[in-house]
């Protein structure tokens, strides 16, 4: 069964197209910025067959793989998503964007940046592609070190190769110009060449020679074969623009010849309106630190963008509100009058009485998690913070959502009593209108009721889809009648837990419910009257990918 899961323009302020460096550093500033932020990537990063990204400072010789992962995990950490899967479509509808993904999910988001990178096209020379990003290099400043003093080739395609044997020179004292397809060099270039002692060998080159899994040498049309240990190349760069196509920002022919990228100003921003890029798919010539600089600078940009939509609804709303409600005079006043009944309700619920205590956890919550690693937590309709504070207090990197302000408060002040501040976020939501952004690895919905309208198997269906591969949803509802519930009669009907798993309609290959029981025990209620209760307890768990 294939998961359609579309979001609206509420729920992501930023859908990333492309999870390299500067798409996960575009990410990673936008997360930090309170952003919801979605990373989409195919899986396929352009140094792939590259051993170590170099030049990057307190990252030299890292695998790029290892960049990558360490990257995606601090994008996570701050609560953004990362999913993979490759963008087949990218249309504008009214004021958002639509990206439609290989695996059939569409999400909206506000703003797009598109971080896809180029392609190497490289020389019609067989063995290339296969040595690409081991012997076969272009970038001194990447790979000159590893090739250094060792006999190094450069294929000559266009005008820049004199330049390119010149730079590679810097790293070996054996350079050999193959002049291959290129036009012979002028006379100002021969001097250079003969004045730095790099060989210039004429002919085409049809092949490489390799031993041991090493380039050895390269085969000219001749039948002679000149050692090298490295050779150098000057691909045509591409942009990926593809996903672009149905926008239309602008492709334009690098000014030196060398490919073709997408036009953007110094922040990223394109012609057109939403729509930022960073990184190669701009910048052909861009390194991998810069790479990281671009995605941050764009990622700055569009937040500034948000905020500037943000602070003008804001304003069209107060002015709004102000011609619309003349007779109430008080900010305070105009503020409720555009929230959500269940604001209201639960608004008065915690504000009629003092703060209780510090709180403690639901019995069932605390089992279960202290047979878990900790992570990342969901805990949702947090109330005054009992179970959350105790996820931080136990590891827990938790956020707290609850759509009381003044619940919301109080759970701040308990985490910096427990010393727990740091690992506790909250987020005010009516979960019947928008739901937290991020994965988790434990999302928890204790008691998750109201006497209001409230479509619960949505929220909770929601809450199984915002699990982390691996992850746990805990579900504890109540299973008998509570003394000093809203509605105490005896006669109410509670589902059973095999009623509220099979409300979910999860696909099985993706998801199972790993405990559906009813234990008993013994309560005390706000009032103070105990009572022997009965919780339905519902775990739902997310398949390991």
């Amino acid at each position: 069964m294939t998961e359609m899961n579309t979001r609206n323009v509420a729920d992501l302020d930023v859908v990333v197209v492309g999870g390299g460096v500067a798409g996960l550093s575009g990410a990673l500033t936008l997360a930090r910025a309170r952003r919801s932020v979605l990373v989409i990537d195919s899986g396929e990063p352009r140094n792939a067959p590259a051993s170590g990204v170099h030049g990057f400072l307190s990252h030299d010789g890292l695998p790029p793989r290892e960049l990558l992962r360490a990257g995606r995990e601090e994008v996570t950490g701050y609560g953004g998503r990362i999913m993979s899967d490759r963008v087949t479509a990218v249309r504008r509808a009214d004021e958002h964007f639509v990206v439609d993904t290989e695996g059939g999910r569409s999400w909206s988001a506000r703003r797009l940046l598109v971080t896809t990178g180029l392609v190497d096209e490289l020389p019609d020379v067989p063995g290339l592609r296969e040595r690409w990003g081991r012997e076969v290099l272009h970038c001194p400043y990447c790979h000159g070190w590893e090739v250094r003093d060792t006999p190094i080739g450069v294929l000559a395609t266009g005008p820049g190769a004199v330049h390119q044997a010149l730079l590679f020179r810097q790293w070996s004292p054996d350079v050999t110009l193959f002049l291959h397809t290129a036009d012979d060099p002028v006379e100002e270039q021969w001097e250079q060449l003969a004045a730095r002692g790099i060989a210039v060998v004429d002919g085409r080159v049809v092949g490489l020679d390799v031993a041991d899994d090493r380039l050895s040498g390269v085969r000219l049309a001749s039948g002679a074969c000149v050692p090298v240990r490295a050779l150098a190349v000057r691909p045509r760069f591409e942009a990926r623009d593809g996903v672009l196509s149905g926008l239309g920002p602008k492709t334009v022919e690098h000014p030196l010849g060398v490919g073709s990228y997408v036009e953007s100003d110094g922040s990223g921003r394109t012609g057109v309106a939403g729509v930022w890029v960073a990184g190669n798919v701009t910048d052909l010539m861009g390194g991998v630190a810069v790479a990281a600089a671009s995605g941050v600078q764009a990622a700055s940009a569009i937040n500034a963008d948000l905020v500037a939509a943000d602070t003008a609804a804001a304003v069209g709303r107060r002015v709004s509100g102000m011609n619309d409600s003349t007779h109430h005079t008080n900010r305070h006043t105009r503020r409720t009058n555009h929230s959500t009944e269940a604001e209201r309700f639960w608004e008065r619920h915690y504000s009629s009485h003092e703060r209780v205590g510090k709180g403690t956890p639901n019995p069932v919550l605390a089992d279960v998690a202290r047979a878990l690693s900790p992570g990342d937590a969901l805990d949702l309709g947090c109330g005054e913070g009992g179970d959350a504070v105790w996820l931080a207090a136990h590891g827990w990197r938790v956020t707290a959502v609850d759509v009381s302000a003044t619940a919301l408060s109080r759970t701040v002040v308990h985490g910096t009593e427990a010393g727990v501040a740091e690992r506790l976020t909250t987020e005010r939501h009516d979960l019947a209108r928008t739901f937290p952004a991020g994965t988790f690895d434990l999302v928890s919905a204790q008691y998750l009721h109201t006497p209001l309208d409230f479509p619960r198997s949505g929220v909770l269906r929601k809450a199984a889809h915002a699990l982390a591969p691996g992850g746990l949803l805990l579900i504890v509802d109540h299973g008998s009648v509570r003394p000093w519930a809203w509605n105490p009669d005896p006669h109410t009907h509670f589902p059973t837990p095999e009623d509220i798993y099979d409300g979910l309609a999860l696909d099985p290959d993706r998801w199972h419910a790993e405990r559906l029981d009813r234990p008993r025990r013994q309560a005390t209620g706000p009032d103070g009257r105990t009572a022997t209760v009965t919780d339905h307890v519902i775990a739902v768990r997310r398949r390991a990918a």
